[in-house]
């Protein structure tokens, strides 16, 4: 191996791995906010009620926790943005952690426009995308940063690299009309499942039906999408334990998000379920993107090398 493509540093790697738990968990601690309508429980911004800590009763704890969190998750990116700067590691490792602390950095200023300016719902929608996209990055940065990275590819398969990207890019959206749904009050919209108001189609002519009808639909999607995936991989690369591991985990996942989602309206939106069904979603995203991220190193052999989907460069 050469110096231009230095060892892994696995005490990197594991700090990576923590980052993402801890980006999953803030995720989780987000949807609290929502889940029970903390979000101006605080109206101020950067500072609470003018305090650094200021005393955490009824929504205050959840708002201010959740900002508790994400100060924290932002303290860790920056850690493992000047690890991989100043210690040995690959190109594209620097540049993803890069890349995180200004995801990181737009997240908190977008988190503090949306209570400034009253939680808009475009601010609102937006924060909550670039919330999975940072957890993306995050697993990115796990996934490079481990050992299995340096590997050289071994398989030949175009359509696998398609599939699981078009996975992740329909689960993807579906958590985009999730956030629309959630922001913009939808949640109860059509008020019982699995059918909608009696019916397979229900009537569109009250507020917020359309919205929730098209996450449902969304929800089908992203279940048929996963199961084909796990069905290809299983077929075609049943002995590639990186493929299958995520594949599994995924299906299994969207039964559980399928689960939570119906409790959601099954309980009137229940704190715990509906809060359990946010972080769900971001779970399945975050595992189709690892299923999808392997996937592309594994069959990239145009060069013979490790994959140059994101710019790294990797000697055979």
């Amino acid at each position: 191996m050469s110096s231009s493509s230095p060892t892994p540093s696995r005490a990197l790697h594991r700090f990576a791995v923590a980052l993402a738990g801890c980006t999953l968990l803030l995720i989780f601690v987000g949807g609290l906010v929502t889940s029970t309508g903390s979000g101006l429980a605080v109206p101020d911004w950067p500072l609470s009620f003018g305090q650094l800590f200021p005393p955490m009763v009824g929504g205050v704890l959840y708002e201010h926790g959740h900002r508790m969190v994400a100060s924290a998750v932002g303290f860790l990116t920056v850690v493992l943005a000047l690890w991989a700067w100043m210690a040995p590691a690959r190109p594209l490792v620097r540049r993803l952690a890069l890349a995180a602390v200004l995801v990181v950095v737009a997240q908190g200023i977008l988190g503090g426009v949306t209570v400034l300016w009253l939680l808009p719902t475009p601010v609102s929608v937006a924060h909550a995308c670039l919330a999975q996209a940072f957890l993306c990055l995050t697993v990115a940065i796990a996934i490079v940063t481990g050992p299995a990275w340096t590997r050289p590819p071994r398989l030949d398969d175009t359509a696998l690299r398609t599939l699981t990207a078009a996975t992740v890019a329909v689960v993807y959206l579906q958590l985009v009309v999730g956030a629309i749904m959630r922001h913009t009050g939808a949640g109860l919209a059509i008020p019982d499942f699995p059918l909608a108001f009696g019916r397979l189609v229900p009537p569109f002519d009250l507020p917020g039906v359309a919205v929730h009808y098209l996450h449902r639909l969304g929800a089908v999607a992203v279940t048929l999408m996963v199961l084909v995936a796990l069905a290809y991989v299983r077929s075609r690369h049943g002995a590639e334990a990186a493929l299958v591991r995520p594949a599994r985990l995924a299906a299994a996942l969207v039964v559980v998000q399928v689960t939570l989602g119906a409790l959601t309206i099954w309980t009137g939106k229940g704190v715990l379920p509906t809060t359990a069904h946010v972080a769900g979603g971001a779970a399945v995203l975050a595992t189709t993107f690892t299923l999808a991220l392997r996937a592309r190193h594994l069959t990239d052999l145009r060069t013979g090398r490790a994959p140059a989907m994101l710019g790294e460069r990797v000697p055979a």
